[in-house]
């Protein structure tokens, strides 16, 4: 059943027809777990809210199976992605009308799974959260890893090959559930892996899981912060010098993409063109600039959303986006905009 309520929440209209005739695949290849059993058959929450259903009460090939799932997936067979937020989408944002983009005819397989079930992290970011989050044993931990287990059962069922995604919410590293998820996969031949990390465990780390790191096609560094004094101020726990030792460790293996992440709010943004050259001296493959989300973590959440066009800075902000707007291969903004 489609709950209006939560498209009214991200702003979404789901009366709208935007008309876009290429297809996008993520709602027929793609499932989201996040860390009550929902899936979504998007990348991201905020681009397709509506659960098609919960993994605690169904199996993952009911789900992707159901009505629910049919009726979104319908929104894309009839050009009109009524539900998707095209507005904060980065595939609709970057649709521009040729054949290099979507599909024509819908896959009949799941063939990414983006695993968002744990929060457990070594940093306490104010923008995400009030305190460390970490889960080592109890009714919470015991829950999740049964969700793990469930994916785990769906992955041994399928022959063709898919793409993990591991950390959508906490640190892979860092989170006793995701390393749970790493290691039971030791024998799986047909799973590729990538990951979203703070990345000051990843040289610790990186020669444990192997398998994961053999097979790892991009991961993504979540750092807000050009500078010792911001970073550590953003990513609370976090030391400058161990995240630069890490991003070196990177650069000198690099055999995946590296991408780096950067919530824009109004006490980074003056860094912004710094963290493009941190970027470019880390050899990282694209650079993404993130509106930041109210997750209700910050109670002044305005002030922070340098962004929205209301906040005094705002104009500050869209003149050093116009400086780096030559960019753009290697700079994603559009979600600033």
């Amino acid at each position: 059943m489609i709950n209006s309520r939560l498209f009214d929440q991200y702003s979404i209209d789901i009366n709208k027809n935007v008309n876009i005739k290429k297809r996008c695949p993520r709602p027929f290849d793609t499932v989201l777990i996040d860390k009550q059993g929902s899936c979504y058959l998007c990348e991201c929450t905020s681009w397709l809210p509506q659960s098609a259903g919960n993994l605690q009460i169904k199996t993952l090939e009911e789900i992707v199976d159901s009505s629910v799932a049919k009726e979104l997936q319908g929104s894309i067979l009839d050009d009109s992605y009524r539900y998707c937020n095209n507005k904060h989408c980065a595939y609709l944002l970057d649709y521009k009308g040729t054949d290099s983009w979507g599909f024509d005819t819908p896959a009949k397989q799941i063939k990414h799974i983006r695993l968002a079930i744990d929060d457990s992290c070594n940093l306490s970011c104010p923008s995400c959260r009030t305190k460390k989050i970490f889960y080592k044993n109890g009714e919470t931990f015991n829950k999740r890893i049964k969700l793990i287990d469930k994916v785990l059962k769906f992955l041994e069922s399928q022959k063709h090959n898919i793409q993990v995604h591991i950390g959508s919410d906490g640190d892979p590293f860092a989170s006793i559930v995701y390393r749970y998820f790493m290691l039971k996969t030791k024998h799986f031949q047909n799973l590729k892996y990538s990951m979203q990390t703070n990345g000051l465990l990843i040289k610790k780390n990186f020669h444990k899981f192997k398998h994961i790191t053999d097979n790892l096609t991009q991961i993504g560094i979540s750092i807000d912060g050009a500078t010792k004094q911001t970073y550590e101020e953003l990513r609370q726990g976090g030391v400058w010098e161990k995240l630069l030792e890490n991003l070196e460790f990177l650069k000198t293996i690099k055999k995946f993409k590296i991408h780096f992440h950067f919530v824009v709010q109004q006490k980074n943004y003056h860094e912004i063109e710094s963290f493009v050259d941190l970027g470019i001296k880390y050899s990282a493959d694209k650079i993404f600039l993130n509106r930041i989300t109210d997750w209700g973590t910050l109670l002044d959440f305005n002030n922070h959303a340098v962004a929205d066009q209301a906040h005094p800075e705002n104009k500050k902000l869209l003149k050093i986006l116009d400086k780096i707007k030559n960019k753009e291969n290697f700079v994603e903004f559009r979600s600033l905009l």
